[in-house]
């Protein structure tokens, strides 16, 4: 397998390269050369697979090449039994052809688990065999960066660097970050909005200078294993509801745009997927292309749903990427219009195709506690502020009700206290018992300026175990 950039210039890379890319060097994100396709009969014969086994089926073909298969199974192994709940991803039922799947059973409660318990357990096996050493950067509006410290932490060969707005992200998830204590785990807050932060990222790949015998890897969704692992849940969950045989449509809470694209490519390996509702908050960047082709920045509002306040979806590159034929040029032409001028629009028959299967909306905090209050009043299941955002959408925008509507589970309620107490709910959900000293743990952060050379002086500073770079 091959992987190619959005923009054309940069050359093919294989998985293990890919991996410890992020960025391409041309500015765009790295996607398949080829995509796998399935059959109908392969896809039938995973049914009642354990979650390791399928994810080893439908990821494989991304690492032919560079992974053997013992080893994929081994660490796909490892890396889904330390999940809470056997099933890994179990659906619940909240009505007539309604379900949530759960996707917040992992270490950190919340889906990026998925993607990141896998992400440093392949980081270790390549880096190991490469006898090379890595600094992770990444920046989080909440839950990517309590997953990778988790999911790294015990990478010999990686020193992270996370990086998050000050003050911008609920208590439970500044703590999941900022108590997991090793000299290679450094937690930053940046004095701004999560769009600083991610485009100070940005900017340290396209420029790494600043490190010297080292180089950086991105754990944002960015990073194509980190799609590729949730492609893996969309089957899980469609053969559970009658897929191949069956169509199923998916409410996707997103701001990155990362977690539902890896539902657009389970539709193109596949999977028979009739919609996918892009679900967003007040921040609606994504909802604005839905919806009348207007893909343009925005002021950036603080929300209730902090882990999809993001102005600008890094991932959405990849599917205008292959709306334009993937013909890189074009996207980069697009890209260098968007950094110019903050507006972005395609050509209307462009558009039309990407409304054939994606649908969207976007809920406003009042919106939000609403559907949270209604939904535990009528079952007795208490949502999460993003996971509400995606129940919302999926009830305004369902085009059957014959078919099963999914809305992913993105994030466990106890994780946002604020969202629920807003809905009017006194049961305030427990911390599970691994996670029940939460609050008593010590923290360690340091509080940066929103400055670029800033960020990598101490990120030079810092490295290497403590020994400059």
């Amino acid at each position: 397998m091959r992987y190619i950039s959005t923009r054309g210039q940069a050359p093919a890379l294989n998985f293990e390269d890919v991996l410890l890319a992020g960025l391409a060097s041309d500015g765009g994100l790295y996607v398949p050369e080829n995509l796998p396709r399935f059959t109908v009969e392969e896809i039938a014969s995973w049914a009642g697979l354990p979650y390791h086994e399928l994810a080893f089926r439908v990821m494989r073909p991304f690492v032919a090449g560079s992974i053997d298969d013992a080893d994929f199974k081994r660490i796909l192994e490892e890396t889904y039994g330390v999940f809470a709940h056997q099933a890994v991803a179990p659906l619940t039922q909240l009505g007539a052809n309604e379900w949530v799947l759960e996707l917040f059973q992992g270490p950190t409660l919340a889906f990026k688990d998925f993607a990141l318990q896998l992400l440093g357990r392949l980081l270790d096996h390549v880096l190991a065999k490469r006898n090379e050493r890595v600094v992770i950067m990444g920046a989080t509006s909440g839950d990517t960066g309590s997953a990778a410290i988790e999911g790294c932490k015990a990478c010999d060969n990686v020193d992270i660097f996370i990086m998050h707005p000050h003050n911008r992200v609920s208590e439970v998830q500044r703590r999941q970050m900022t108590t997991i204590l090793g000299e290679n785990i450094h937690n930053i807050a940046i004095e701004g909005n999560f769009d600083d932060c991610q485009e100070m990222v940005k900017a340290s790949f396209a420029d790494q200078g600043f490190l010297k015998g080292t180089r950086l890897v991105a754990v944002n969704s960015i990073n194509w294993a980190r799609i590729m692992a949730q492609i893996v849940y969309y089957f899980h969950a469609a053969l559970q509801l009658g897929a191949p045989h069956r169509s199923v449509a998916f409410s996707v809470p997103t701001g990155n745009f990362g977690d539902i694209f890896a539902g657009y490519l389970a539709r193109n390996m596949g999977l028979p997927i009739n919609q996918l509702v892009v679900a967003t908050n007040r921040n609606d960047i994504l909802h604005r292309f839905m919806s009348g082709n207007r893909y343009d920045k925005d002021t950036l509002h603080a929300s209730l749903s902090p882990s999809m306040d993001i102005m600008v979806s890094s991932n959405f590159e990849r599917l205008l990427f292959d709306l334009h034929g993937r013909n890189g040029l074009a996207v980069s032409a697009l890209m260098d219009e968007f950094k110019a001028t903050g507006k972005l629009s395609v050509a209307d028959d462009r558009w039309t195709e990407a409304r054939r299967l994606f649908d969207s909306l976007a809920v406003d905090d009042e919106q939000t506690c609403a559907t949270i209050a209604q939904v535990h009043a009528q079952t007795g299941y208490l949502l999460d502020p993003h996971t509400a955002i995606g129940v919302k959408a999926a009830r305004d925008c369902r085009r059957s009700q014959a078919l099963p509507m999914v809305v992913l589970g993105t994030a466990h309620p106890v994780k946002f206290p604020e969202a629920v107490e807003k809905a009017g709910i006194a049961a305030v959900p427990q911390l599970p018992p691994h996670l029940a000293d939460l609050f008593q743990r010590e923290e360690r952060c340091t509080v940066l300026a929103n400055d670029l050379k800033t960020v990598q002086d101490f990120v030079s500073q810092h490295g290497n175990r403590g020994k400059p770079l």
